[in-house]
């Protein structure tokens, strides 16, 4: 019984001066992260980063251009405006107490059409590459009066060309203002001005299908030809209206007064017109 007693306390002993032990080294150490208990030894997973792709940015053409650089060759045709390409300091739009923005980035230059393609240079090019198509100028035709004396209209040319220019005729004088500002050379301004002639010269003389349709009622102004006052003229008389005395006359009085209203003017030239046509006294 002793004995058995004797070897209790001493096991009992042992384990407390172990955890003792055990308890003081783990108080005096310290411990940055937890250890990770490896039940087999495994290798770690080296992690390659990957490296970034670096894109080598070109500096702008602009940069690049020579001074004698064929323009027609970098700006052909016509296309959306390119600050890379175009080397001039443009600028386009409104900032309010603030420089307008430049091209870099400018949606304003790119909504507006340009015409960097018609430079002075590439229009004389294409001038000389149609020269072959075109035929020498007649020889007759060397001045102004000459070149318009053809240049006649009818009465419906006449007034659908005096319709077309609107207020820009003058009656007075009979002469029509066509006034060309807007672009940046007088040579250009004169080209436009003889293009908007020509154009409406031969818009004149143009006859739309519906124009034959029309109707007395659908006339933009009163023609005695073409009216029922001629057909009762000549009933009247019984002949046809070239054989009527002061038949102009009174032709010429009726328009007027359709065509520019009623006035002491109108009315009283009207009046005598009808005397004149009646053989009754104009006094």
């Amino acid at each position: 019984m002793h004995d058995s007693s004797a070897k209790a306390s001493f096991s009992v002993k042992c384990i407390y001066n172990i955890i003792d032990l055990a308890i003081s080294f783990l108080l005096n150490q310290t411990f940055d992260e937890f250890r990770v208990l490896n039940l087999k030894h495994v290798k770690g997973q080296v992690q390659q980063k990957r490296q970034p792709k670096k894109f080598e940015i070109l500096p702008p053409r602009t940069d690049q251009m020579p001074v004698d650089q064929d323009w027609g060759s970098v700006w052909p045709g016509p296309r959306s405006f390119h600050p890379a390409t175009v080397p001039l300091p443009v600028r386009q739009g409104y900032v309010k107490k603030g420089a307008p923005p430049d091209k870099y980035g400018n949606a304003e230059l790119m909504k507006i059409p340009n015409f960097l393609h018609l430079t002075p240079p590439v229009i004389k090019r294409q001038c000389e590459a149609l020269k072959k198509f075109c035929t020498p100028w007649p020889k007759a035709l060397d001045t102004d009066e000459k070149i318009l004396t053809p240049l006649q209209l009818n009465a419906r040319a006449k007034d659908k060309f005096l319709r077309l220019v609107g207020d820009r005729y003058n009656e007075e004088t009979d002469t029509v203002t066509i006034v060309t500002d807007r672009c940046p050379l007088k040579k250009q301004n004169y080209d436009y001005a003889m293009y908007l002639i020509t154009a409406l010269y031969h818009e004149s003389w143009n006859v739309e299908p519906w124009e034959e349709t029309k109707s007395e009622a659908d006339m933009e102004y009163y023609d005695w030809n073409k009216n029922v006052s001629k057909a009762s003229v000549e009933a009247i008389f019984g002949k046809s209206s070239e054989d009527i005395p002061n038949i102009n006359v009174y032709s010429d009085a009726v328009s007027s007064l359709m065509n520019e209203g009623e006035s002491e003017y109108t009315v009283s030239r009207y009046g005598h017109a009808v005397r004149l046509l009646l053989n009754l006294p104009t006094s």
